[in-house]
C-alpha cells in the first residue's frame, strides 16, 4: 500500500456535474451545507485517501453530493437517503460513469453519513471521516472515537480541521460542543 501525505492532482469532476447539482440544491450555496463545506470535505477526503493509498474519486464525488438533497439547514434525517437516490439518478443520466462497485460505495456513503457509524468498507469510512472533520462549521468538535480511520484521528490533523472549519470571515466561531452529527 502506498502512503502519501501529498494530495494528487486529479481529473476534474465530470462535465456539467456541478451545474446539475447546483440546479437541484435547495439551500443557500454559501450556507453551512453548501459549497464551502463541500470543498473542505473534498480536501479531507483526498488527504485521507492519499494517506491510506486508495483512490479518491468516490470521496470527491461524496463531497459534492452527500448534502445536495437537504431540504433545510437544520435536522433533516432523510437527506442522506435522498442524496443516495440522487446519486443513482445522476448515474442513470450519465453524469457519473461509475463502476457498479464505486456506485454502491458512493450510495452507501451518502445513505449513512449522518448515522454516526464506523463499520463500513474503507472507501465509505474515508467519506464519513471527511465529512465529520468539518463539523466545526456547526460548532461541533469532531470526536476521535467517532472517526473511522487513523489519518482522521491524527491529533495534528484534527487541530487543523477544527481551525479551518471554525473560521468565519477571518474569525473563529466561539461555539464548541460534542454531539451526534446530522450531516
Amino acid at each position: 500500500m502506498t502512503r502519501s501525505t501529498e494530495i494528487s492532482v486529479e481529473a476534474p469532476l465530470p462535465p456539467g456535474l456541478v451545474g446539475r447539482v447546483r440546479q437541484a440544491f435547495r439551500l443557500d450555496w454559501q450556507g453551512v451545507h453548501g459549497a464551502g463545506h463541500w470543498a473542505r470535505v473534498a480536501f479531507h477526503g483526498r488527504r485521507i485517501a492519499g494517506e491510506l493509498g486508495v483512490p479518491s474519486r468516490v470521496p470527491r464525488l461524496f463531497a459534492l453530493l452527500h448534502d445536495s438533497q437537504r431540504c433545510h439547514e437544520g435536522r433533516d434525517r432523510d437527506h442522506g437517503p435522498r442524496a443516495a437516490k440522487f446519486v443513482r439518478q445522476l448515474q442513470e443520466e450519465g453524469f457519473l460513469d461509475l463502476t457498479q462497485e464505486d456506485l454502491d460505495l458512493l450510495v452507501m456513503a451518502c445513505e449513512g453519513h449522518s448515522e454516526g457509524m464506523c463499520e463500513a468498507p474503507l472507501m465509505v469510512q474515508v467519506c464519513w471521516d471527511a465529512d465529520r472533520l468539518d463539523l466545526g462549521r456547526v460548532g461541533i468538535r469532531p470526536d476521535p472515537g467517532r472517526l473511522c480511520t487513523m489519518p482522521a484521528r491524527d491529533s495534528g490533523y484534527l487541530a487543523f480541521a477544527w481551525a479551518w472549519s471554525t473560521m468565519r470571515g477571518g474569525q473563529r466561531s466561539g461555539v464548541c460542543r460534542r454531539a451526534r452529527h446530522d450531516g
